[in-house]
């Protein structure tokens, strides 16, 4: 990996523009050579000049970026210094208590605990700072040797001896000393001289640490699995005849699950994404960086409940030949999902499922919590999987109305497709990610006092109920007229449809996303800093966004050509917009 990729791939976030500009002075070094005139159609003391004049530039701007650093450095040493001496005084103070305490039950044990997490926050702190050092050192070693190959001088060595060799945030050896503090305080201190079990606590897994061997033999196997046997479900409900009519109830059946396999697996190609590009996601969802699951982790999930979800539906396809009751297998994979999510037991992912599960607590709970990063990025995905809601949503009313579907020839979906107690139910499911988000952007709103973004932002989703309200009035009240054109619900859910994507669309471009910056500078329509290297990603973005925002039109246009039904639309969008 070059050392650009390296810096962009373990830099803090909120420390980007305190590093080195590597890619800066190595596009500097670059140009003047480019620039340089040819030795053979000038004197050589021209050329000697070119290069002079460049080196002051290019080492005004080196004094320039060791300037930020050291006194970046200064400020976060000053920061960790006095952490350390609060940390310690209230240690003692508890040890106080502690010693005062007549019996072990006196023990402020809340208070201990809380001071462990201190700690190992903390020592997390520190680890990144030292980090920050190392790798403002390696950058400026890096660019001052290739100043010196593509120069051919030794200006560069003598630089980094002379100035960054002494300077502060490389000679200054207080981190070290405050982790090797830490680490016995700890170990003294709060965990009984107990080394193995201090550094458990403390430990930071390393920048850049391999995968598994074994994680990466699973993801390999389950995925080439899930791929063979996916094609075999394809092939079987193509040809295979014990389908017959129920092929169409599977379908809602079923879709749910596989689209929510399709979301854990995507999370998983945005992590590898967002880790690649230097985006810290553990520092920004505040996950444990100690134990966390990475891109290969969730990647296996995914491929692992895609493996269950297609042996389910080849037993629906081949229920007779099994002898197997068909509506049970969709029933049961429903089932598989969810004890997987809530399973109590210490395994299978334990830590990873009840920090989802206590989000998503926080998320229908929404006004009542303080609002974080997590919970309304999980709302907002939750957005993107109104289709899995309303597949649930189906399944309960399907196994509910039907109280013979043992017996398959004795389902009746009637209840579950055109029954006003199911439409109007269906409806509020349809208005419940919306709600979530909506009721979050009141809550900040109340925690900030802020009217812009929070109050603007709610009134992007106050849209989606009146789109759901008015594609529930005009489905009730169809057969009250002679043609759909007729009825005058179909033209307020047009505006509806119109006004919510026009406004969702605006708001993902300038507010999410950020693009169409006047000051993007060379990123022309996006902004001026952008996290991926290549700009195509973000012009892709802004095309997709715009077809998936109005894909409502497409869908419209299909069913009343009737070109296609209406469930295979719904299907083909609400894979593209997972």
């Amino acid at each position: 990996m070059k050392f650009a990729e390296h810096l962009s791939a373990h830099i803090t976030p909120e420390w980007r523009k305190q590093y080195i500009n590597y890619e800066e002075m190595k596009a500097m070094l670059y140009v003047a050579v480019e620039e340089a005139p040819s030795a053979e159609t000038v004197e050589p003391d021209e050329v000697s000049r070119h290069f002079t004049r460049f080196d002051e530039m290019f080492f005004s701007y080196c004094d320039k970026e060791l300037l930020k650093i050291n006194t970046f450095y200064s400020e976060k040493l000053a920061e960790a210094t006095r952490k350390f001496a609060t940390l310690r005084s209230e240690l003692s103070l508890s040890l106080q208590q502690k010693g005062r305490a007549k019996r072990k039950t006196d023990v402020p044990a809340r208070k201990l605990n809380e001071l462990k997490l201190a700690f190992s926050e903390f020592y997390l702190s520190l680890i990144l700072l030292q980090n920050y050092q190392n790798l403002n050192y390696t950058g400026f070693r890096k660019i001052l040797k290739k100043h010196d190959k593509l120069l051919a001088v030794d200006l560069g060595a003598k630089y980094r001896t002379e100035h960054v060799e002494a300077a502060h945030f490389y000679t200054n050896k207080d981190i070290p000393r405050l982790i090797t503090e830490t680490e016995a305080t700890v170990t003294q201190e709060l965990e009984g001289g107990d080394r193995q079990r201090a550094m458990k606590r403390l430990r930071v897994p390393p920048l850049g640490e391999q995968q598994s061997p074994w994680t990466t033999f699973k993801v390999g196997l389950f995925s080439g699995s899930f791929v063979v046997l996916f094609i075999a479900v394809v092939l079987s409900a193509i040809f295979h005849e014990g389908g017959g009519t129920n092929l169409n109830t599977a379908f809602k059946l079923y879709r749910g699950p596989l689209l929510i396999v399709e979301f854990l697996f995507l999370i998983g190609v945005n992590v590898y994404g967002w880790r690649s590009s230097g985006v810290n996601h553990v520092l920004i969802f505040e996950l444990d960086p100690r134990n966390h699951l990475s891109e290969q982790h969730l990647m296996e999930m995914a491929a692992i409940m895609g493996v269950v979800w297609t042996l389910s539906m080849l037993s629906f396809l081949y229920s007779a030949s099994l002898s197997i009751p068909p509506y049970v297998n969709p029933l049961s994979l429903a089932f598989i999902f969810l004890a997987f999510t809530v399973n109590p037991v210490r395994t299978f992912r334990h830590e990873a499922r009840f920090w989802s599960l206590r989000i998503m607590g926080r998320m229908v709970s929404a006004p009542l919590f303080h609002v974080g990063f997590a919970d309304f990025w999980l709302a907002d995905q939750l957005n993107s999987l109104v289709t899995v809601l309303l597949d649930l949503h189906f399944l309960v009313c399907f196994y509910f109305s039907n109280g013979e579907w043992i017996e398959a020839g004795a389902v009746d979906i009637h209840n579950c497709s055109g029954g006003e107690m199911f439409l109007l139910s269906r409806a509020l499911v349809n208005c419940i990610p919306a709600w979530i988000r909506f009721a979050q952007c009141l809550r900040r709103y109340y925690d900030s006092r802020e009217a812009f973004p929070h109050l603007v932002n709610a009134g992007k989703y106050s849209t989606t109920f009146f789109v759901a309200f008015f594609t529930l009035q005009r489905t009730l009240t169809r057969d009250e007229y002679e043609t759909e054109w007729d009825n005058p619900y179909l033209y307020w859910w047009l505006l509806a449809s119109a006004v919510n994507s026009i406004y969702a669309y605006t708001w993902d471009i300038k507010m999410d996303w950020g693009l169409l910056d006047k000051r993007a500078g060379e990123n022309t329509f996006l902004r001026e800093e952008i996290v991926y290297t290549s700009t195509s990603f973000y012009y892709f973005a802004i095309i997709e966004d715009l077809v998936l925002r109005f894909s409502w039109m497409i869908s419209f246009a299909l069913v009343q050509a009737e070109l296609c039904s209406n469930d295979l639309v719904t299907s083909v969008t609400a894979i593209l917009e997972v």
